[in-house]
């Protein structure tokens, strides 16, 4: 039987690596994308080996993705791969690389918008691209992760919120564009993990989640998994939010 192929971008740390370890208990063969955290990526590996007592079916990918040279090296790896050719595929592709600052609008840079909205738009756009070949003989799931920005004003995140809002939308036409070969879906967190300059600004969302607390990364990793076994889902956003995105 073939066994499931993903490449996770961003896989080292926080939700990625959460998605990591369960595409790993669930018997994927997954490309762990990084750009620094190695260290990381290597200790998700060795904690599941210790925990199984087997080899972690795993490749970890050191790539800039602000880099064009970086960016056309991951996709050669993964198009080149043995366990690609002899599964069929690639079968899933999650966006899941992203940056997180907040900056008053009138300080952000055109260095800083544009860092945003290559890692959130164009990569996205051309990583999808690049591996379109694998991810239809394997009838992949591709999945963009956005947030719960949309639609709201959030102060000081204009430049995330509109990349994030680009990725959205980007998975909503490739939904279409893609079909029926390739799935594509978004999941959009919440209150999952707090960045050290925005402790405040999270609990005053905590407040208005109406199961009363945070989610956790492997909550996010569950809805990932979810969309890639639901063959019948396509052009869905699945909020992973406890409720904030309906609270009043």
């Amino acid at each position: 039987m073939a066994q499931r192929v993903a490449l996770i971008t961003g896989g080292g740390k926080r939700i990625g690596a959460a998605t990591v370890s369960l595409l790993l208990d669930n018997d994927w063969f997954v490309f762990i994308h990084v750009r620094s955290s190695i260290s990381e990526a290597q200790a998700i590996l060795q904690t599941y080996e210790q925990k199984n007592g087997s080899k972690a079916q795993a490749e970890i990918i050191q790539a800039d993705l602000n880099s064009d040279e970086d960016l056309a090296t991951l996709i050669g790896v993964v198009l080149n791969h043995e366990k690609v050719k002899l599964n069929g595929g690639l079968h899933a592709l999650i966006h899941n690389a992203s940056i997180y600052s907040s900056e008053d609008y009138a300080s952000v840079s055109l260095e800083s918008l544009r860092l945003n909205t290559r890692l959130h738009i164009e990569v996205p756009f051309l990583l999808t691209q690049g591996l379109l070949t694998p991810l239809k003989s394997g009838q992949g799931c591709v999945i963009g992760m956005i947030d719960t920005s949309l639609g709201r004003a959030w102060k000081g995140l204009s430049h995330y919120t509109a990349s994030k809002a680009g990725l959205r939308q980007l998975m909503m036409n490739l939904a279409g564009d893609l079909a029926p070969e390739i799935r594509v879906n978004c999941v959009a967190p919440g209150a999952i993990i707090a960045a050290d300059w925005e402790s405040e600004h999270f609990a005053s969302v905590l407040e208005k989640v109406p199961l009363g607390r945070a989610g956790e990364p492997t909550d996010v990793a569950q809805a990932i998994l979810f969309l890639l076994n639901s063959t019948y889902l396509s052009g869905q956003t699945i909020n992973v939010d406890g409720g904030w995105s309906v609270s009043p």
